[in-house]
């Protein structure tokens, strides 16, 4: 990203010099590479969130930060240079009309949302925990993985006029879905990041599943992460979107790693290729496979070049227009020249 070392020059011309000495010092910790990531992530965080009771009810306040274009702009850049089809709202306003809007369309069954003067958006706290929590607790269940798939297939239902097509989320990792024991039910939230919209609905529909599954592949035991991941993908039931991801599960390279690194916790490469590869054999074993290839077919199939041989002039006996010119040009029985006979 051309945050460290010898692109502080450039970083200077974009982000205020108090960021700069902060992430300057973040570097200088004697941390392993994931803990430098994670204090970088907090020191340039775009939104500062923080909870309050209003009339009784618990609110989570998100305001945008005061540097927070700049360095959206920046981030925004180096998901360009990597290839990377996500961005973040960097425009206040066209983020606080995002937020409401998406918590709203998913949400505003129970809860509300609305924007907060120039630079914030007030949510009712939703209740339950995310997933992210049970992930590190060792809690997690595939009740919980079935509850987050089907609120997943829920919400890339919805029309989005942003899209000219079906919703999709743009950040769906398991800290964005909670879930309420309680109800059984698993909701989104956080809609900060959007995909590009060059991407067709089934490749950014099928990043969401990606994201979400990029947290547990570091994380979960190596005997749950099979049986976790394909209790999700199942539920989920999606083939076309399961058949784009299954060709995402590669590996990235150069630059696009960085932000791998930062979705997979900087857990060993080796590992997250190990668990990718089984992941993409399970698929090929599925029901999902078939239908997928099928779906791909139709979308690669292309009209006929070959040239059929037209013969002008008066068709041949068995031709399908002969036959209707034959019918229409047939005489007509008329009408009757009086009325039938009564019995």
């Amino acid at each position: 990203m051309g945050i460290l070392g010898d692109g502080a020059a450039l970083v200077g011309n974009l982000v205020p010099t108090g960021l700069i000495t902060a992430a300057s010092k973040i570097v200088e910790a004697p941390q392993g590479l994931a803990n430098v990531a994670t204090k970088l992530v907090e020191a340039i965080a775009i939104n500062t969130v923080s909870e309050k009771v209003r009339r009784n009810r618990v609110v989570v306040v998100k305001r945008r930060n005061l540097h927070a274009e700049q360095l959206a702009d920046l981030t925004n850049l180096y998901f360009r240079v990597a290839d990377i089809p996500i961005r973040f709202w960097s425009k206040v306003e066209e983020w606080q009309r995002w937020e409401v809007g998406c918590y709203e369309m998913l949400n505003g069954d129970h809860f509300r949302a609305y924007k907060s003067g120039t630079r914030c958006v007030i949510e009712e706290k939703l209740p339950g925990e995310s997933l992210w929590e049970h992930l590190n607790r060792g809690t997690l269940t595939r009740k919980m993985l079935r509850a987050a798939a089907t609120e997943f297939r829920r919400a890339h239902q919805f029309w989005c006029d942003e899209f000219r097509g079906r919703w999709s989320h743009g950040d769906g990792t398991s800290q964005n879905v909670i879930y309420n024991p309680e109800s059984n039910r698993a909701r989104l939230i956080d809609f900060e990041i959007i995909h590009e919209k060059s991407l067709s609905t089934a490749a950014r529909q099928a990043d969401d599943l990606l994201v979400f599954l990029l947290d547990m592949v570091g994380t979960v035991p190596n005997r749950q992460w099979l049986p976790f991941a394909m209790t999700f993908l199942e539920t989920y039931g999606d083939a076309e979107v399961i058949g784009h991801l299954q060709k995402q599960l590669d590996l990235p390279g150069g630059l696009a790693w960085i932000w791998w690194g930062v979705r997979t916790n900087f857990t060993n490469s080796g590992k997250v290729k190990r668990r990718l590869a089984s992941l993409s054999r399970a698929i090929a074993k599925s029901k999902f496979y078939a239908v997928g290839a099928m779906a791909g077919a139709r979308n690669r199939r292309r009209p006929s070049i070959t040239c059929q041989v037209i013969r002008p002039g008066r068709p041949k006996p068995s031709s399908r227009t002969r036959a209707i010119k034959e019918r229409a040009n047939a005489v007509s029985p008329g009408m009757p020249k009086r009325l039938p006979t009564k019995t």
